[in-house]
């Protein structure tokens, strides 16, 4: 069979497109999403979590329309972006006095996850108002924590999909593109970390990222029935050492390129970033179901990976 098109990973044949062709003829009264469920369905297409691939198989559809493979029905509904939309969050006011003092003396600290809670606008005008890259609401898997000290919060954390390639990443894991694509799920990226700027506690941040990590996998599996293997971030060496990930046993990997996974040249067109990684459990290249060797130098930019007490 010839090969009409490649989307998401997903090779479609001549074939698939004389079945989808099939599948509209066949139901002329559905609607452009009824048309990709029953077809998600029919190719048993579903997410880690066993959702129906709804949106990817859409955007797929679509793709094969625009080209003449296929004819969709017209659109019922043109609903508004809601990203396009979004507003900036407000501000929540909080104590702002400033805290001073050893880690010991803070007492117990309380992580709670407030994605879908009433805390969520807390973490959102948080990170809006004191993280350097502000707030942007994530797409896909995520959770967002607020890290408290009796009523007070002294740090918030971010955790989303893991980026979709990346070289140094995927050299240290041993990855293929066909094996990142279907295990990439187990990952998870970092993707903000504040500990505001009032609240003063030596070692406090390290401390914070070690806590987490014992904990982000059973959360992550409670709410999208997968666990996850292994973190990731990224650091601007302009801006931060990335002296607390260090502190808490991540692993310098590498470097970015400066380039987002959809540019279309070769340039940098953002910074360069030190990447970071941490395996959750001891054989995670196995529960990755990876085989390779380790980064070469042109992958790490001269970055050398340092022991982890889980073993690499």
């Amino acid at each position: 069979m010839n090969t009409i098109l490649k989307y998401r990973g997903r090779v479609v044949t001549d074939g698939d497109v004389a079945f989808i062709n099939q599948l509209i003829a066949a139901h002329p009264t559905l609607s452009r999403r009824a048309l990709s469920q029953k077809l998600c369905q029919a190719w048993n297409w579903v997410q880690p979590n066993g959702q129906p691939r709804d949106m990817v198989c859409r955007g797929l559809m679509l793709a094969l329309h625009r080209a003449g493979h296929i004819a969709l029905p017209e659109p019922r509904l043109v609903p508004a972006n809601p990203l396009a939309q979004r507003r900036v969050p407000g501000v929540v006011e909080i104590d702002r006095d400033p805290l001073q003092t050893k880690l010991r003396s803070l007492g117990p600290l309380r992580f709670e996850q407030v994605r879908r809670t009433s805390q969520e606008p807390l973490f959102n005008s948080l990170i809006q108002q004191h993280h350097y890259l502000g707030y942007t609401q994530p797409v896909g898997e995520h959770l967002k924590y607020l890290v408290f000290s009796g009523p007070r919060v002294v740090a918030a954390l971010a955790w989303s999909s893991a980026a979709h390639g990346l070289g140094c990443r995927d050299q240290f894991i041993g990855w293929s593109s066909e094996t990142r694509r279907q295990r990439r799920h187990l990952l998870a990226y970092n993707s903000r970390f504040l500990v505001p700027p009032w609240i003063r506690v030596p070692h406090l941040a390290s401390h914070v990222l070690g806590r987490m990590v014992r904990r982000l996998s059973a959360d992550w599996e409670r709410i999208y029935h997968h666990p996850i293997y292994f973190l990731e971030t990224f650091v601007d060496p302009s801006r931060h050492a990335g002296s607390c990930y260090r502190a808490a046993n991540w692993i310098v990997l590498g470097k970015t390129f400066g380039r987002g996974h959809r540019c279309p040249t070769y340039e940098p067109n953002r910074p360069v970033k030190l990447v970071l990684g941490y395996p959750l459990v001891k054989h995670f290249r196995d529960r990755l179901k990876v085989y390779g060797s380790p980064p070469t130098e042109e992958a790490r930019h001269g970055a050398q990976p340092r022991r982890h007490r889980v073993g690499l």
